[in-house]
C-alpha cells in the first residue's frame, strides 16, 4: 500500500521516525532505560563525545558506568531538524546538558550548551542510529544554592577549550578525560568539518 501514498507522506512518516528515535534515545539515557537506549544504536554506530569515542553499544556501558559513579546528566532538547537521503538521515538539535557537581565542597550545576548532531540508516525497514557528535557552544558554572561563592582558579582550567572549559574542567574532576579535538564554536573550522563529514555521509550537501 505505501507504493500508493505520495512521496511527501513517506517522507513525512520517516521524519517522524527518526525524530522520535533521537527523542527515545536521550530519554532514555536521562532516565536509566539502557536496554531501550541501546536499541537505538547499530552495532557498527560511532558515538564522538567530550567523554567518550567508541560505538553506540560501548557509549551504552560508559553511560551506565557514569551513572553509578553518580555522574547524572539530563538533557534540555529544541525540536529536531530531520534531512532526509533515502535510507540514511542527518539530524540536528540544540541541547543543553545539565550536570550536578561537587566543586570543592560546594554543590553546582553545570550547564553545557551544543549542538548535537545524529546520523540515522534505515536498514530492512528499522531506522536506528549511526552516528552521534556535538559541536560545542559554552558552558557555565553556577553555586546550586544561590549566595554561596564558587571559586575555580583560572590555572586548573587554562588548557580547556573555551567552548567546553567547564565540561571538561567537571569531567576530570570526575576521573574523566576529554578530547581536546572535537568540533567547536570557539574553532568553527572544526565545526564546519565535522558538518561537511556527516552531510557527505548521507549524500547531502552542507546547508547554506
Amino acid at each position: 500500500m505505501s507504493e500508493n501514498l505520495p512521496q511527501s507522506i513517506l517522507d513525512a512518516a520517516d521524519i517522524t521516525a527518526v525524530t522520535q528515535l533521537i527523542l527515545r534515545e536521550r530519554e532514555s539515557r536521562d532516565l536509566g532505560r539502557w536496554n531501550t537506549m541501546r536499541d537505538c544504536f547499530w552495532p557498527d554506530s560511532v558515538v564522538r563525545i567530550t567523554w567518550f569515542q567508541g560505538s553506540g553499544y560501548d557509549f551504552v556501558k560508559g553511560s551506565i558506568d557514569m551513572a553509578k559513579r553518580g555522574v547524572l546528566a539530563k538533557h534540555r532538547l529544541a525540536p529536531v531538524l530531520v534531512r532526509l537521503s533515502g535510507k540514511r538521515a542527518v539530524a540536528s538539535l540544540t541541547a543543553i546538558i545539565d550536570i550536578p557537581a561537587d566543586i570543592k565542597g560546594i554543590a553546582a550545576m553545570l550547564s553545557a550548551h551544543a549542538r548535537l548532531l545524529y546520523r540515522a540508516e534505515n536498514r530492512d525497514g528499522v531506522w536506528r542510529l549511526f552516528g552521534f557528535d556535538a559541536v560545542y557552544m559554552r558552558d557555565e558554572l553556577v553555586p546550586s544554592i544561590p549566595g554561596q561563592v564558587l571559586s575555580v582558579n583560572p590555572a586548573e582550567v587554562a588548557a580547556f577549550r573555551p567552548a567546553y572549559r567547564m565540561l571538561a574542567y567537571n569531567l576530570k574532576l570526575q576521573g574523566y578525560d576529554s578530547d581536546a579535538n572535537l568540533a567547536g564554536e570557539d574553532r568553527p573550522e572544526t565545526a564546519r568539518a565535522l558538518m561537511e563529514e556527516i552531510h557527505a555521509w548521507a549524500g547531502l550537501a552542507v546547508p547554506d
